[in-house]
């Protein structure tokens, strides 16, 4: 990357977009994009990797890293400008009015919910809770994640899974069932 960034050294550059380009278009349909947004957005993020590339730190993060981040940023700006721009019609209306009317219910459910997990978190181990930190609220994945934790991928899945473990036995302790 530093050949690129220094001396705009586009056979380094080629090395770099071959490697990384199928693999954001995978991620990123996992993510639930189809194939033409992903092979969108793999295309965005790797003129933004070309053109930005002075910006990168090894310092700070991994290639991996950096790259992943500005993958999952431009889907989170999609979706965004996605939820700005639809347009309101009669159905969407109609739809509204009904869940007005089963807002309240919802929204106390969805509170004591919030609260359950909450509850649970505090009483993970804390290298547990940090990890479902990065992975849920921060939207790293566990690669991200080991990369940021200086952690092995396997020691990251293995606390994950126990984290969720214990967050599923704990949640059904407080009558939070799975599937609401």
């Amino acid at each position: 990357m530093l050949a690129v960034a220094e001396h705009r050294d586009r056979q380094a550059f080629a090395q770099i977009f071959d490697h990384f380009t199928p693999r954001l278009e995978t991620y990123l349909q996992r993510l639930g994009l189809s194939r033409d947004e992903a092979e969108d957005i793999a295309q965005d993020v790797m003129t933004t990797v070309w053109v930005k590339s002075a910006l990168f730190d090894p310092e700070k993060s991994s290639l991996v890293t950096w790259i992943y981040r500005i993958a999952r940023n431009r889907r989170i700006d999609r979706a965004r400008r996605a939820r700005e721009t639809l347009p309101l019609d009669n159905s969407d209306a109609a739809l509204s009015v009904v869940d007005e009317e089963a807002r309240p219910d919802a929204a106390l459910s969805a509170g004591q919910e919030a609260d359950a997990l909450r509850g649970a978190l505090v009483e993970l181990p804390e290298e547990q809770r940090k990890l479902v930190q990065l992975s849920y609220f921060d939207g790293m994945s566990q690669s991200e994640i080991a990369a940021h934790a200086k952690l092995p991928l396997g020691t990251v899945k293995s606390r994950l899974r126990l984290a969720f473990n214990r967050l599923r036995l704990s949640l059904a302790a407080r009558g939070v069932s799975e599937s609401g």
